[in-house]
């Protein structure tokens, strides 16, 4: 996070043409439960890679806007680019952030993904956002099992289960972390059940999120067998590469 923190703040650093953001949020809820085995996947995880679902849409609306204004040239943005998705859903009007740090709308709750569409002409803006709704609400700093959530609004990411899981490359989970992973393989969404918004999502239309076979609860010993060659078929156009073939063993072999 602390590396071109230029690029960050400035659009122009990833599109220099850019004048316009347009941020959108795309529901990913579907009504499919954990069991309460080991090897628990995060929800966002669980169908095609929302890299590939949003970025197609969004590939779509900026043809979409070339055909109105042939002019128009774009940069379609999903989670890869450095850009403060966040921060821009919020200042569109998207939601709120949430004292677990994630976007929380009123529609959706925080099931959503970010995406932006980064436009060379300007368009009229609105100076709307949606107040923040938590109120006295600390489900999600209670809940927390590493308590990673250290004060509202605040994640320590050395304490996360998610960033333990997805992000981390170390041979092994710390300690501390592993005896309080909660039977989760690949990512957390304790923060996010609990939150009194995501109690009545309703399910997506997209059924590209429809959970692929035992990608809700995966298989620890399935996951400790799998070879590369099995391992690049079984998440090909999947978030789950995302911790690779050794993270994933790793983190199964902490739930043992």
């Amino acid at each position: 996070m602390a590396r071109d923190p230029e690029q960050r703040v400035t659009p122009q650093e990833i599109f220099p043409g850019a004048r316009s953001v347009v941020v959108v949020a795309l529901n990913y809820y579907t009504a499919h439960e954990h069991s309460d085995n080991p090897g628990k996947v995060s929800r966002y995880a669980w169908g095609d890679d929302y890299h590939e679902v949003v970025g197609d849409k969004l590939r779509q609306l900026l043809s979409w806007i070339k055909e109105l204004w042939p002019d128009a040239e774009g940069k379609v943005c999903v989670d890869i680019q450095p850009a403060m998705d966040k921060a821009w859903a919020v200042r569109a009007g998207l939601g709120w952030l949430g004292k677990h740090s994630n976007v929380i709308t009123e529609e959706y709750g925080s099931w959503v993904f970010i995406g932006e569409l980064l436009l060379n002409f300007d368009l009229e803006y609105t100076d709307e956002n949606v107040a923040d709704q938590c109120g006295s609400c600390t489900l999600c700093l209670e809940a927390c099992p590493t308590g990673a959530i250290v004060q509202p609004y605040v994640v320590d990411s050395r304490k996360c289960i998610s960033y333990a899981t997805i992000e981390s490359r170390a041979p092994e989970i710390d300690e501390k972390i592993a005896t309080k992973l909660e039977g989760w393989l690949y990512g957390c969404d304790i923060c996010q059940d609990v939150c009194p918004w995501n109690q009545m999502t309703p399910a997506t239309n997209e059924s590209r999120f429809e959970p692929r076979e035992d990608n809700v609860n995966a298989s620890l010993s399935e996951v400790l067998e799998l070879t590369p060659d099995a391992y690049a078929a079984r998440f090909r156009h999947s978030a789950m590469k995302r911790a690779k073939l050794a993270g994933l063993k790793r983190n199964a072999r902490a739930l043992q």
